[in-house]
């Protein structure tokens, strides 16, 4: 068994929003987190949200001049930090540094009656981070400086963990940051994506899956490709350069899940119909598939020999073009769709088709 040279024990995501309360109560009413602690600093506010093992911080600047105000007023509301729960901070930050990483703050300690924490963080792609947080001699809930909160008792929608995190880099820049993951942090390269992979008539894009030695963290990493434009061209231009895009969530019961957030008026990404006749021949064996159901719902469907996964696109969260919510459920696969993106481009042509026989009245 390869030893792990650099141990993730979790993630943490906090999201630099233009209103903390008011994103903490739409995670809350919609996708059915619980705020459990609160924090009031000098230039900022946060709140911690908490659904099974998927922890949000949304954190708000104080004031027009406070760092994380600027950090909004350049890109939008969005994620700032993937922070990496680890068990000790300073070796995992001196590994990183000898192995090339990009410093944004070094070991340090912070403390309140609850214990100590180590931090630090590393750059990453754009203006996001990746924290190191040490908590073994710490009993309170996130950071020095959060006090837990009384909140009605929230059931949830079924989000059970973060699957992976999907960022968007400059063309040309893929290449560079899976290089970085690969040296700093010893992750693999699961799977590529060409441009001949995700093209469509409109959209074309390039991707590599990043992966830490456990499987347990995956990056993927997309880049624009050259002869056409992408959602990654128009995500890039109205992020202010390179972020996070989307976030997928797991779930073990995808149906109930996306049925609860649209009966709760989340939108999703529509697939055109002809899509799951394709889909259809592909799943004609497998009778745990309800293929009406999917189609009702717009639920995606690939599968590879190791099984099957379902998943789902909501449309943008905020109020830029920008970052959106992946609901993913796996029974065993773990693909990334890549079947999908052939036949979501068969299905268009297909209804291409059949609206131009439509036009010449042969159909």
């Amino acid at each position: 068994m390869t030893k792990d040279s650099f141990p993730i024990l979790g993630i943490d995501l906090e999201f630099f929003v233009r209103s903390a309360q008011t994103t903490a109560q739409f995670l809350v009413d919609i996708f059915g987190f619980t705020e459990v602690a609160y924090a009031a600093r000098t230039y900022s506010t946060s709140r911690l949200l908490v659904q099974n093992d998927i922890r949000f911080i949304v954190t708000e600047g104080s004031g027009a001049d406070s760092p994380v105000a600027q950090h909004v007023a350049k890109h939008g509301d969005g994620v700032r930090d993937i922070a990496f729960r680890v068990p000790d901070v300073r070796e995992a930050y001196k590994k990183a540094m000898l192995r090339g990483a990009i410093a944004h703050m070094p070991p340090h300690y912070e403390c309140d009656h609850y214990g100590t924490v180590v931090c630090a963080a590393i750059r990453t792609y754009g203006d996001t981070i990746h924290s190191l947080v040490e908590r073994t001699r710490y009993s309170g809930l996130h950071l020095p400086g959060f006090e837990a909160v009384w909140s009605s008792p929230n059931p949830g929608i079924g989000l059970i963990t973060i699957d992976h995190m999907v960022g968007n880099v400059e063309r040309g820049q893929m290449n560079r940051w899976v290089k970085y993951y690969a040296d700093v942090m010893g992750f693999t390269n699961l799977i590529s994506f060409t441009d001949k992979d995700i093209k469509t008539e409109y959209t074309a894009l390039m991707s590599k899956v990043m992966q830490n030695s456990t499987g347990k963290v995956k990056f993927p990493i997309n880049e624009p490709a050259s002869e056409n434009k992408s959602h990654v061209d128009e995500y890039l231009h109205y992020n202010g350069g390179p972020g996070v895009q989307h976030i997928a969530m797991e779930t073990k019961d995808i149906v109930t899940t996306v049925r609860t957030l649209r009966e709760r008026g989340v939108e999703f990404s529509t697939i055109p119909r002809k899509y799951y006749d394709i889909v259809r021949k592909r799943f004609a064996d497998v009778e745990r598939v309800d293929i009406d159901t999917l189609a009702e719902l717009s639920i995606l469907a690939d599968r590879d020999p190791d099984g099957y996964m379902l998943q789902i696109f909501t449309r943008p969260v905020v109020d830029r073009p920008t970052l959106f919510f992946e609901i993913i459920e796996r029974q065993g696969s773990q693909s990334f769709g890549h079947g999908n993106f052939q036949a979501l481009y068969e299905a268009k042509e297909l209804e291409k088709a059949e609206r131009e026989q439509a036009e010449r009245g042969t159909l």
